[in-house]
């Protein structure tokens, strides 16, 4: 009998070439840059060592900064002859990696800038690393104060520095197998084509003497206020149909948009008018009507557009409205106006500056207080030019007040 010998497949190696995959790490900036003027330099002379005016707060990279910027320098051993200057981390972040551009403008036209740029040594030195909120980077001897004060860069006794923030950002890319376009969201729409329609109603406003039908469950989640009305312990024993006080038909109408369409309305097509005045009427008891019912994007916008519509006829009712509503930036903005020197007088003689006195008269007061400060500013303009000082928050980042002298 024979030997039985295993059979073995001589391998065969595959022609078809091994596969590949890749991916790609990609590293860019974000930039954005601020410009700061400092009008009445002379009159920060004086402040101390390690005291500083600042810049308004500039958003880069998803990061809060700020410009700093120390009149006697920032520390006794290192610049008390120096002026100093620093970009700041003011919100909260850790391990920020950014490049950095301070410049002084020459004022003289020549073109002569002082430009200190980090971005132009990335390759040497890389990104600068802020390690949390309050991190700074800058100079502390910037410029010889003596030689800063006979220069081109002071004009009329203003500095002016513009400076560029880099906020590196990072990313890695596979290979990509599909192309799909992807529309943008239209929920909004969604929604507002169901309040047109009437579909599936199940609760009824009544408002001013006109029905406005709606939907519990979209109402309920717009607002917290609705939604205890509607679902909570103590809710309206009857939510068929629910009766408001206290609002007019256009201005609930125009909230039920915002709730369902997420934006504001064509405020004169509300009131069928097509003037400025209008207008501003309708945002003032829509942004009333938000804050009672805690729409707080919808009370955002309302205070966005009366700041755009500021004006001598409407001024005093929508200073009285937001001290009442508690908006700090409309109230300021209302504020700066009536106090300029053109605007005063008649916004005393309107009718609105008699209801602001009957129903705000704190509000006065500090009215008072900034024409006073704004006729000593134009007073120290006439020499010196107008100056703002910015209370900034300390290296722990803590808020910004301002204060005018």
């Amino acid at each position: 009998m024979g030997t039985i010998k295993p059979f073995r497949e001589t391998s065969k190696l595959s022609s078809n070439p091994p596969s590949v995959t890749s991916s790609t790490a990609r590293f860019e900036t974000v930039n954005n840059s601020h410009d700061f003027k400092i009008n009445g330099y002379s009159l920060n002379k004086g402040m101390g060592i390690g005291k500083y005016i600042t810049s308004d707060t500039f958003v880069v990279g998803g990061y809060e900064w700020a410009i700093y910027f120390y009149p006697d320098g920032k520390s006794m051993e290192d610049s008390a002859a120096y002026v100093s200057i620093f970009i700041a981390l003011v919100s909260d972040g850790a391990d920020v990696r950014a490049l950095f551009e301070l410049t002084l403008l020459d004022q003289s036209g020549k073109g002569n800038h002082k430009v200190h740029s980090h971005f132009e040594r990335r390759l040497e030195s890389g990104p600068y690393t802020l390690k949390y909120r309050g991190s700074m980077w800058g100079y502390k001897r910037y410029f010889k104060r003596t030689v800063l004060e006979s220069s081109d860069y002071l004009k009329d006794d203003c500095l002016s520095i513009k400076c560029v923030v880099g906020v590196v950002k990072s990313q890695t890319e596979g290979p990509k197998i599909y192309s799909i376009t992807t529309p943008p969201s239209d929920i909004g729409q969604q929604f507002g084509k169901l309040l047109e329609s009437g579909k599936g109603a199940d609760v009824n406003f009544e408002v001013d003497g006109e029905i406005f039908a709606a939907h519990k469950l979209i109402i309920a989640a717009r607002s917290p206020v609705f939604r205890a009305q509607l679902f909570g312990p103590l809710k309206d024993k009857d939510t068929r149909c629910i009766k408001v006080e206290d609002i007019e038909a256009p201005v609930f109408k125009a909230l039920l948009h915002f709730m369902y369409w997420d934006n504001l309305p064509d405020m004169l097509d509300l009131v069928g008018a097509n003037s400025k005045w209008a207008s501003t009427l309708v945002a003032q008891h829509l942004l009333a009507a938000a804050d009672r019912y805690a729409l707080d994007r919808l009370k955002l916008l309302c205070e966005a557009k009366l700041c755009e519509g500021i004006a001598i006829n409407t001024v005093a009712t929508t200073l009285a409205l937001a001290e009442q509503h508690h908006c700090f930036q409309l109230k300021a903005a209302c504020l700066r106006f009536i106090a300029m020197p053109e605007n005063l007088k008649a916004v005393m003689q309107s009718d609105g500056f008699d209801y602001l006195n009957e129903s705000c008269p704190a509000v006065l007061t500090e009215l008072l207080q900034y024409v006073a400060k704004v006729t000593e500013h134009n007073i120290l303009a006439s020499g010196f030019g107008n100056m703002t000082f910015l209370d900034c928050c300390d290296l722990n980042g803590r808020r910004v007040k301002q204060r005018l002298y």
